[in-house]
């Protein structure tokens, strides 16, 4: 920790928000944490009931970004294909660069080597022939550690993990799965697809039996996968019980989902809300457009329609809004007259847009939006930083 005497990797610590607040949760645990039982996402509040003397550190988005941005430029030194998958993690397609790097594990080692020397921070690095097995293969005893995942160790190394731990099976997956009797990856790399396609459909069976076998044949790509969608989320502090405090949030979220849009070259048909009651009950409510739109104040007004719709005025913990059905073929429809106001919306989002795309997505708020600033999750405030 920077300007700190205490290496919090070191002590049972977590990088998380206020414990007192009800959004706050656990974005990353350091070792001596996890054998507390602390995990990744849940809240703050149950982290320190589970281990009464946890150090929370409060998140540093910027921070994050610069060390992700010196980490990447090691790492692409290495291979002319590198992939960002997260902030913190990348594949690099090797194929080909054996006369260079002859010996892929020596290679992981001076890459994670230099890295901890440069930087300060440490990474484990996992060695496959294919995304999967090396993404398993990174998530092996950490930390500082390079491990590799080949065809022939996965019976030995990956098969007798708890299913659970296979790479995208999530717990409602993983619980449904134990409950056939399917403990563990082995367990699922052997079933017949027959039986899988009862417990997760066709689609889910073959995706999963593949991924138990280490069958994965998506490519490295420099380039990322346009969006099909943009949204943000937020859970607030207290209780939203009034139209204009959920048209504050909106708006707010407008200003950061049609920034993402516009900054991919897209535009959306389609503009969605979502709201979550006290009893956890979630509902939706969806708008098509005959022409396609970036503008935020757009946006905004069919968002704020939408909610007035379909909201019957129960107090809200959560709100979202989304964009799909996107177009990205730059057309827009012709008009005889200048439409003055929608050119005066398009400047103030380019400005807008530009102040924070050098500044920082904090760098300006829109007047409307500042009194319910603390109510923003902060993980949606950074999405345009991370993004950059």
């Amino acid at each position: 920790m920077q300007g700190s005497t205490v290496d919090i990797r070191t002590i049972p610590s977590i990088v998380g928000g206020d414990p007192d607040s009800r959004i706050s949760i656990v974005a990353a645990k350091s070792i001596p944490a996890k054998k507390y039982g602390i995990n990744t996402g849940e809240p703050v509040s149950m982290a320190m009931r589970k281990c009464p003397g946890l150090v929370v550190v409060h998140s540093d988005f910027d921070w994050y970004i610069r060390c992700s941005r010196a980490f990447k430029a090691i790492v692409q030194e290495y291979a002319p294909i590198m992939e960002s998958y997260s902030i913190d993690e990348v594949f690099l397609d090797m194929s080909g660069m054996h006369l260079i790097y002859p010996d892929p594990i020596k290679t992981a080692y001076e890459i994670k080597d230099r890295i901890y020397e440069e930087l300060g921070f440490t990474v484990n690095v996992g060695i496959g022939y294919n995304k999967l097995c090396a993404k398993m293969a990174s998530d092996f005893e950490k930390p500082n550690k390079v491990h590799t995942l080949f065809t022939e160790e996965i019976p030995e190394k990956m098969w007798p993990l708890d299913v659970g731990e296979l790479f995208s099976c999530g717990k409602a997956t993983a619980e449904k799965l134990r409950h056939f009797n399917i403990k563990t990856i082995g367990d699922l790399a052997k079933a017949s697809m027959e039986e899988l396609s009862l417990i997760l459909g066709e689609r889910g069976a073959n995706h999963y039996h593949n991924y138990a076998n280490g069958i994965d044949n998506s490519p490295v790509s420099n380039e990322r996968e346009d969006e099909k969608s943009y949204s943000a989320e937020t859970t607030v502090e207290d209780d939203l019980t009034d139209l204009e405090s959920i048209n504050k949030i909106l708006l707010a979220q407008a200003d950061i989902v049609s920034a993402r849009m516009r900054a991919d070259g897209a535009k959306c048909r389609c503009v969605s809300v979502t709201f979550r009651n006290l009893d956890f009950v979630t509902r939706s409510h969806q708008k098509k457009m005959y022409e396609s739109t970036d503008l935020t104040s757009t946006i905004y007004e069919v968002a704020k329609e939408l909610m007035k719709e379909s909201w019957k005025g129960e107090s809200l913990r959560l709100v979202g809004l989304g964009l799909s059905d996107l177009d990205r073929e730059g057309f827009e429809q012709a008009s005889l007259f200048v439409d003055e106001k929608k050119e005066k919306h398009k400047a103030l989002d380019a400005t807008l847009d530009s102040i924070r795309g050098r500044y920082g997505s904090g760098s300006v708020k829109r007047a409307a939006t500042m009194d319910m600033s603390r109510n923003i999750n902060k993980k949606h405030q950074a999405s345009l930083d991370q993004d950059k």
